[in-house]
C-alpha cells in the first residue's frame, strides 16, 4: 500500500488575487491547430466515476464554497454519459490534505432527491446509480447538522474499500475518481494542504486513476460564481473524453486541473502543461494574542507582484516564484486553464514510472484538449 502525502488549503485561502508570481513570460510557443473534436453524444458512456471534494456535498452557503462545484461536475459527467455515484465529506474539509480518521466508525448517509440544491436532482436519472449522492460523517448513527465529518482522504478510501459495493453496488473500484470541483484554485505550495488533491491522492494510492479540479473566485475572492463552475465542469467532461479516448486515464499520477475567472465574461484561455508553482499565493499566519499562550490563526496573502514579503507572523521568504511554468502564473496572472502531475511518491528524486504516458498527456494537453 502506498503512502501519499499531497495536501490542500481552504478554498478561500486559494482564490487569492491575480498573480504574476515572476517576471513575465512569453506566449506559450504556438501550436499545430487541433483536429476537430469529433465526440460521440455521449463520450463517457459506460465509465464509472466517483465523486468526491474537500468542500462537502452540502451546496447550501450563499457564497457557493460548500459544494456546489461538485454539482455542477456531476451534472456534466452525467451528461456525457458517465455512471457517476457520490461520496463526499459531511462538513466543509478544506484544508485537510491526505489526512484520514484513525478510530471510530463512519456512516454513509443518502440525500434524497428533495434534499439536492434545486436544479440538479434530474441530472443523473438515466444513468444506472442515477447520481446517488451520500455524504460521510463520524458517527454511529445519521449525520446531523453538527456532525463531525469524514475527512476528503476517508470518503474515497471508504468508496474504494467497500463503501460502493455496500452502498451503489458495484463491485469492482470505478473506472475514475474526480475531486472537486473545489471552491478556489489549488496552486503553488498551497496543494501540500490540498484536500481536493489528497483526495485525488488516496484513488491513485489505490490503484484508480484521478482527476482533482479547482475553479478561482470572483474577484472579490469571497464568491464563487456558478458560471466557473459550470464552465470548468463542461471542460472537464471534454478533458475527461479526450483522455478516455486516447487510453491515457492512469494510476501512475493524479492531474491537477485549475480554471480562471470567467465570471466577468473573460474566456478562459488554452490549457498550459505547468508544474506545481515552488512560491506560495496564500499562508497560514500565527499572531500571538497579548504575550499569552494563544495565537490566532490568520490568512496571509502573498504580494500580487510575486515579491517575497509577507506580514507579520510569517510568510518571508515563502511567496517569491522562482519556477516559469507554475501553475500560479499561468492561472492567475495570465488566465489558462493549467494541468500539472501530481504523484504519491514523496521520494526525493524518484523517476515517474509512466514517463511515455507522462509525455502523451503533456502532448495532449499542449496541442489537443478542448478549449473553453
Amino acid at each position: 500500500m502506498r503512502t501519499s502525502l499531497v495536501l490542500s488549503t481552504a478554498a478561500a485561502l486559494l482564490a487569492a488575487t491575480a498573480l504574476g508570481a515572476t517576471a513575465p513570460l512569453p506566449a506559450p510557443a504556438p501550436a499545430p491547430a487541433p483536429a476537430p473534436a469529433h465526440y460521440p453524444a455521449k463520450p463517457l458512456s459506460g465509465l464509472r466515476v466517483l465523486l468526491s471534494n474537500d468542500d462537502s456535498m452540502q451546496a447550501a452557503k450563499a457564497a457557493n464554497s460548500d459544494g456546489l462545484g461538485l454539482y455542477e461536475l456531476r451534472r456534466a459527467m452525467c451528461a456525457a454519459g458517465a455512471d457517476v455515484v457520490v461520496m463526499a465529506p459531511w462538513q466543509v474539509q478544506s484544508g485537510k490534505g491526505t489526512a484520514v480518521t484513525n478510530g471510530g466508525t463512519l456512516t454513509v448517509q443518502r440525500r434524497t432527491a428533495a434534499e439536492l440544491p434545486a436544479g440538479y436532482a434530474d441530472d443523473c436519472a438515466s444513468a444506472p446509480a442515477r447520481g446517488a449522492v451520500f455524504g460521510v460523517c463520524v458517527s454511529a448513527g445519521p449525520c446531523e447538522k453538527d456532525t463531525p465529518s469524514a475527512t476528503p482522504a476517508d470518503t474515497v478510501k471508504l468508496a474504494l474499500r467497500g463503501g460502493l459495493r455496500a452502498k451503489a453496488g458495484w463491485p469492482d473500484a470505478p473506472d475514475l475518481v474526480l475531486t472537486g470541483i473545489n471552491s478556489g484554485p489549488n496552486v503553488s505550495a498551497n496543494v501540500n494542504d490540498s484536500g481536493t488533491v489528497g483526495a485525488a491522492v488516496a484513488a491513485i494510492d489505490q490503484g484508480v486513476p484521478a482527476v482533482a479540479f479547482s475553479s478561482s473566485g470572483d474577484a472579490t475572492n469571497t464568491y464563487f460564481p456558478r458560471e466557473n463552475y459550470r464552465a470548468h465542469a463542461e471542460f472537464g467532461a471534454r478533458f475527461v473524453a479526450g483522455l478516455r479516448a486516447r487510453s491515457l486515464l492512469t494510476p501512475a499520477f493524479a492531474l491537477k486541473v485549475d480554471y480562471p475567472d470567467v465570471s466577468a465574461g473573460r474566456r478562459a484561455k488554452a490549457p498550459v502543461w505547468t508544474r506545481v508553482g515552488d512560491g506560495a499565493v496564500a499562508y497560514h499566519a500565527y499572531r500571538q494574542r497579548g504575550g499569552g499562550d494563544s495565537f490566532d490563526i490568520t490568512l496571509g496573502l502573498c504580494p500580487a507582484d510575486g515579491g517575497d514579503g509577507g506580514s507579520e507572523g510569517g510568510g518571508e521568504g515563502e511567496c517569491a516564484e522562482g519556477r516559469a511554468d507554475a501553475d500560479s502564473t499561468w492561472l492567475l496572472g495570465k488566465g489558462h486553464v493549467t494541468v500539472a502531475p501530481i504523484t504519491w511518491d514523496r521520494t526525493y528524486g524518484t523517476p515517474v514510472d509512466a514517463r511515455r504516458t507522462l509525455r502523451r498527456i503533456e502532448h495532449y494537453v499542449t496541442y489537443e484538449a478542448p478549449r473553453s
